[in-house]
């Protein structure tokens, strides 16, 4: 081979190897963009490979998606990228994206869940955000042996006297509303743990010693704290709720709350009748004295103090006065004369 020709494969060599470097430079020093605009990537379970730098390209976070193919290949990174939605701008590198999707570094939302929410309301709010599917959330929820996996409840068969109590075990009760961090796409498990875990830290030692003092179970707390809940949202009248329910459990006298009832219902249409009073569901405290067998929401922590600690009042009625506070009366005959000036058309105890 002459000089003349190896000189010449030289530089063709020289000129591929600078050629195919000032690409690797462009690929992984330049950001593909100059604007940083942030973009929202949603990488689903079970993607490929392939589909994603596809998705990166067209969005902009990388300048080419075969040189992705290959940088995820040759550092053996394919199976490592997780599910999720992430956030990347358009000044990023692409090894810091291949990082934050390997190391799972995913947008997370700030979620409240209210207090006095139902599980079918949580449900249907955490999929209305696509944090995870209502049915899944709720199938979770009412799972034995998930629920059973949480450590939430005492044995319950000495806790229900009756019946109408032996009902299926659900988490009514024990999500403890809050602002969370979740992220989209999220396990149903991870969600209800998470609640879960926030629920024990606010009923703790200190409340389950004192349900113990009052002679209840935690769960007959946590479900007249549920109670109290949808009664009255205002702070100062959640002892004298109590009370008031303290009292007539003590001379067995029906709760009579009208937001048992209701959850007791199916597909309740907002409007609470006489034949709904009179109709025989297990949460009909109308009809059947005590607790119904489950909690009737998520109640937040000033209902579940209020429910073990109630002011010593004489109290055995209340009705609305229609401006969210209520009006209490120790006798019938006191609680009929406010009903007739507060609330004359709706039944009430």
């Amino acid at each position: 081979m002459s000089l003349s020709h190896r000189h010449k494969i030289f530089l063709l060599c020289l000129f591929a190897f600078l050629f195919f470097a000032s690409l690797l430079f462009w690929f992984l020093l330049i950001p593909p963009s100059q604007a940083s605009l942030n973009k929202i990537i949603v990488i689903k379970k079970g993607m490929p490979l392939r589909k994603i730098s596809v998705l990166l390209e067209q969005e902009g976070i990388i300048r080419n998606r075969e040189f992705f193919i290959g940088m995820v290949t040759l550092l053996g990174k394919k199976g490592e990228i997780k599910a999720g939605e992430y956030e990347f701008h358009t000044r990023i590198l692409p090894l810091e994206v291949l990082d934050s999707l390997v190391k799972g570094q995913v947008k997370r939302h700030l979620v409240t869940i209210p207090e006095g929410y139902t599980l079918s309301q949580i449900g249907q709010l955490l999929e209305d955000l696509s944090i995870v599917g209502k049915t899944a959330f709720l199938q979770k929820a009412t799972s034995p042996a998930f629920i059973a996996s949480l450590n939430l409840f005492q044995p319950i068969s000495n806790q229900v006297k009756d019946s109408r109590k032996k009902g299926e075990m659900t988490l009514e009760g024990y999500l403890f509303p809050d602002t969370y961090h979740f992220i989209k796409e999220m396990e149903p498990e991870e969600v209800i743990r998470m609640m879960a875990h926030q629920f024990r830290k606010i009923f703790g030692p200190d409340l389950i010693e004192k349900a113990s003092q009052m002679g209840i179970t935690p769960r007959e707390a946590v479900t007249l704290a549920s109670i109290i809940e949808k009664e009255t949202s205002l702070l100062e009248e959640k002892p004298l709720i109590s009370a008031v329910f303290h009292n007539r459990l003590k001379k067995k006298i029906p709760l009579q709350s009208c937001p048992t009832v209701i959850y007791g219902i199916q597909n309740f249409d907002g409007n609470l009748t006489k034949e709904h009073l009179l109709t025989p569901t297990p949460y009909n405290t109308y009809l059947f004295l005590g607790l119904p067998p489950t909690p009737i929401c998520n109640p937040g922590k000033e209902s579940m103090i209020a429910a073990l600690h109630p002011v010593s009042v004489p109290y055995l009625y209340f009705v609305s006065k229609n401006d969210g506070s209520h009006h209490f009366s120790e006798s019938f005959e006191e609680h009929q004369r406010a009903v007739g000036k507060y609330q004359k058309a709706l039944p009430r105890k």
